[in-house]
């Protein structure tokens, strides 16, 4: 299922998503939302600042210190690397934003789950307000 939209776009972006359709013989369509698809973090179902306040101490404060897969990790290093050095292929791309998104989402749930053991005093804030 799909939805279809309108969007205004900068000249600027519109000009890349023209030269990046006309690269892979795709419409502008396509490449515009599979753009959008693979750079909004999927995020699990139902994810809000109110689902860790149903968490136990042990769960939030394991929550609180998740990390990415071993070799997700690993794998988001290299392609970071290889982004840097400028030799990343397009299917290299693709991974790179499937892992970065991956990423962002574990980063919002942990920082969900620090407020949350801040708030109930199971851990001391980063960083005290001056």
């Amino acid at each position: 299922m799909s939805t279809q939209i309108t969007i205004t776009l900068p000249d600027e972006t519109y000009g890349r998503a023209q030269q990046l359709a006309n690269l892979t013989k795709c419409a502008v369509a396509d490449v515009m939302a599979d753009t959008l698809t693979l750079s909004l973090p999927h995020l699990p179902h139902p994810i809000s600042v109110y689902a860790v306040d149903m968490l136990g101490n042990q769960e939030l404060l394991a929550l609180s210190q998740l990390e990415m897969e071993p070799v997700d990790d690993a794998r988001l290093s290299q392609l970071l690397d290889q982004q840097q050095a400028g030799i990343l292929e397009e299917v290299e791309r693709r991974e790179l934003m499937g892992l970065m998104q991956i990423y962002q989402s574990l980063l919002l749930r942990q920082a969900e789950a620090l407020a949350e053991a801040v708030r109930r005093g199971l851990r001391e804030p980063l960083h005290s307000p001056a």
